[in-house]
C-alpha cells in the first residue's frame, strides 16, 4: 500500500450537518484527504451518536478517465439515511496516473476510514464495496486484492468492467461506439498501451478474476441484457471465484440501462440495498 496512507487525513475544517425532509437530522457530512493529491479526497457521510455502524464505499464511473464523487450524492445519501457510514470516494484518473494507482486509492481510503473509525462511528469490520462501471472495475479489484481483506463483507458492481481485456477485444470490430469508446479507455487506464509484451503485465493485473482467491468477499453485479458492458462480463468471474468456494450472485436487467441509470430502475437499487444489508446488517 501506499507510504502516505499512513498520514492522518485532512478534513474539512467543520463537518457540515444535513437536514432531511422530514426535520429530523441527525446527519454529518465532512470532505477528507486520504492522500496528497488533488482527486484523492473522500466526503463522509456519518450519524454522530456514537454507535459504531456498518460502513459503504461509494466508487463513481466515468471511463477511468473523468467523473466525480459528486455525482453519486444522491444514493451516497439513500445509504446514509439507512444508517450507514458511507464513504463517497474520488481517486485519480487514469489521465494522471495509469493502473494501478486507482486500485492504490480505493485501498488507500479504506485504510483511513479504518484508522479514523472512531471519528465516523464506522465499524472497520463490517463494511461494503459499491463501485459503477470502471468504478465497478475498481470496487471488484479491491474485492479479489490479496487473499482478503479484512472487515470486507462484500461487493457490489453496478455494470461493473469486470474484464478490461474482454472489454478491449470487444471493442476491435464492433460497430458499437461506446464499446470502442471502452476500448480506447482500457489502453489509457493501461497507460497508453495494449496487452502485449511489456504491457502484458500492467492488463494482467487489471484483470479482475484472474485474482480470485478463497477468502475474498462474496460479489454481486448487475448488468443489463443488451448494455455495451454484457453480463458475459462478469461470468468469468462467477466461474474463477465459485471455483475457490466464494459465491457471486449475476443479476441480470432487460434493457441497455448502463451504471447510475441502471441501478434506479425499478427494484434494481432495492435488490442491492437487501443484498448489503443481508451481508452487513
Amino acid at each position: 500500500m501506499a507510504a502516505h496512507a499512513k498520514k492522518e487525513p485532512t478534513p474539512a475544517p467543520t463537518a457540515t450537518s444535513v437536514t432531511d425532509p422530514n426535520g429530523l437530522g441527525g446527519l454529518s457530512v465532512e470532505t477528507v484527504s486520504y492522500g496528497p493529491q488533488q482527486r484523492q479526497q473522500m466526503d463522509v457521510w456519518w450519524t454522530p451518536d456514537g454507535v459504531k455502524r456498518p460502513g459503504v464505499f461509494v466508487i463513481h464511473g466515468g471511463w477511468w478517465s473523468s467523473g466525480d464523487k459528486k455525482y453519486m450524492t444522491e444514493i451516497v445519501r439513500s445509504y446514509a439515511d439507512l444508517g450507514y457510514t458511507v464513504f463517497n470516494l474520488n481517486y485519480r484518473l487514469s489521465g494522471d496516473a495509469p493502473w494501478p494507482a486507482q486500485r492504490t486509492d480505493a485501498l488507500d481510503a479504506i485504510a483511513t476510514a479504518r484508522r479514523h473509525a472512531e471519528r465516523w462511528a464506522f465499524d472497520p469490520a463490517n463494511f461494503v464495496v459499491v463501485g459503477f462501471s470502471a468504478g465497478g472495475h475498481i470496487a471488484a479489484a479491491v474485492g479479489t486484492y490479496g487473499d482478503g481483506m479484512p472487515g470486507l463483507k462484500g461487493v457490489v458492481g453496478l455494470s461493473p468492467i469486470i474484464s478490461p481485456l474482454r472489454a478491449y477485444t470487444d471493442g476491435e470490430k464492433s460497430t458499437d461506439a461506446y464499446k470502442r469508446k471502452l476500448r480506447m479507455a482500457a489502453i489509457k487506464l493501461a497507460g497508453g498501451c495494449e496487452p502485449k509484451g511489456k504491457c502484458s503485465r500492467v492488463w494482467a493485473s487489471m484483470e479482475v478474476a484472474w485474482h480470485a482467491s478463497r477468502k475474498d468477499a462474496p460479489m454481486l453485479t448487475v448488468h443489463s441484457q443488451d448494455e455495451f458492458v454484457p453480463p458475459v462480463q462478469s461470468d468469468l468471474l462467477k466461474q474463477m471465484l465459485g471455483q475457490v468456494g466464494v459465491p457471486v450472485t449475476v443479476i441480470t436487467a432487460p434493457g441497455t440501462q448502463h451504471s447510475s441509470p441502471l441501478y434506479r430502475e425499478p427494484g434494481v437499487a432495492e435488490r442491492v440495498q437487501a443484498w448489503i444489508a443481508e451481508r452487513i446488517g
